[in-house]
């Protein structure tokens, strides 16, 4: 094939990725219109079967033209997640009139390139106003700048999924009056970053976040003999390894945040647990109202009685009005040595009968006893639908 024959062909693709954007681009504003419609009679954002049946019509007609069925399932999970998120956007900001800024401050941890501000920029792409980003070197310092309305919002890291929970963050929510207001997970994948192509033997010095050391324990353990020099972010790791230009030293963090202070990747994928993702609270001053239509979370704190079985009996509580727990986290009381406060996280809406009923309940037989926040719970768990079934059919 001569490259004159090749360039006609990318001419024709490039054409075709046109025509796709434009496709998609009707299709959004068609799914616009049925949450519209949702609205009006109070239907639920999602429905499961109605997904099913689509999918597999899709896997069938993919067949015929020769798509294989992973291909085409993978490909309409991100149109239907993309749907869905879009759509519960919609309901939300119809039912908090004036929430909507044309700017939005926000809070989070370090600067640009560290995780919290991908996570910023991923879940404020779905909002309207513009975005402006403050970057902060603790979690203290993120929960008063919106306390005292130097910014609108906060994004803080809550969970990893290698390194669990992040207990500052929880203690920083307890003594907050600021409520959760919205949740996402953020897909965290470790690489070593240096200024200049180098053996990764010849790194002497690494800095990193003290969680990114903890979640690539079993690298650095490979590594053997090589200093770790803890930062306040991820950031900050990036912005040092940038600033020094040596070819000894490396900075451990995203990639895509790396090319932001313009270094790049000698080796990826360096968590102990491929799989790895962290979780983000959003706070504001003020709660959401959250319409019944839109799957919903909420998150609480509460310290038990001081007798045998009186967490159980909380718990009970959730189980006998159907309302299913996603996390239960204890933190030591300060001060109060071997007593412990507990934050939950439930599927629930507090405006739904149920949900009240438990959360009066909790209420009346816990020594301390607040609701965190009620938000659109955004994680959107794929349809599933076996291809080759949907193609035996």
């Amino acid at each position: 094939m001569s490259s004159t024959e090749l360039e006609e062909l990318r001419v024709k693709i490039t054409d075709l990725d046109t025509h796709l954007l434009t496709f998609l681009a009707q299709r959004q504003q068609y799914t616009n219109q049925v949450a519209e419609t949702k609205i009006k009679n109070h239907i639920p954002v999602r429905d499961q079967k109605r997904e099913e049946k689509l999918l597999i019509r899709l896997i069938k007609e993919g067949n015929k033209h020769g798509l294989d069925a992973h291909y085409v399932t993978q490909l309409f999970h991100v149109i239907i997640e993309d749907s869905v998120l879009n759509q519960q956007a919609l309901l939300a900001a119809r039912a908090n009139p004036g929430s909507s800024l044309p700017l939005n401050r926000v809070a989070f941890l370090g600067d640009k390139g560290s995780y919290s501000y991908l996570a910023t920029q991923k879940y404020f792409s779905r909002r309207p106003g513009e975005l402006l980003e403050i970057g902060c070197q603790s979690f203290l310092e993120i929960i008063k700048k919106v306390e005292s309305n130097e910014a609108d919002y906060a994004v803080l890291p809550i969970e990893n999924t290698s390194s669990g929970s992040i207990n500052e963050v929880y203690d920083q929510l307890q003594h907050t009056h600021l409520s959760i207001i919205g949740e996402l997970t953020y897909p965290i994948k470790h690489a070593l970053l240096v200024n200049q192509d180098t053996d990764v033997s010849k790194i002497k010095t690494l800095y990193a976040h003290p969680q990114v050391f903890a979640q690539c324990s079993h690298f650095l353990a490979e590594l053997g003999n090589v200093e770790v020099k803890p930062c306040d972010s991820t950031s900050a790791a990036m912005l040092k390894v940038a600033e020094m230009q040596a070819d000894d030293v490396a900075a451990m963090g995203s990639e895509t945040g790396g090319k932001l202070y313009g270094l790049h990747a000698i080796q990826s994928n360096l968590a102990n647990q491929k799989e790895n993702h962290s979780r983000f609270f959003v706070v504001a001053r003020k709660p959401v109202n959250v319409p019944l239509q839109v799957p919903a979370k909420t998150t609480l704190v509460m310290s038990t009685v001081q007798k045998s079985g009186a967490l159980v009996e909380a718990l009970m509580v959730l189980r006998d009005n159907k309302i299913n727990m996603t996390k239960l986290e204890s933190r030591p009381i300060t001060g109060n040595p071997w007593e412990e406060m507990f934050y939950i996280d439930v599927e629930g809406n507090v405006q739904d009968g149920p949900m009240q009923q438990a959360l009066e309940e909790l209420q009346a037989m816990t020594r301390y006893f607040k609701v965190l926040g009620c938000y659109p719970n955004e994680e959107i768990n794929p349809t599933k639908v076996a291809a080759v079934s949907a193609l035996a059919d």
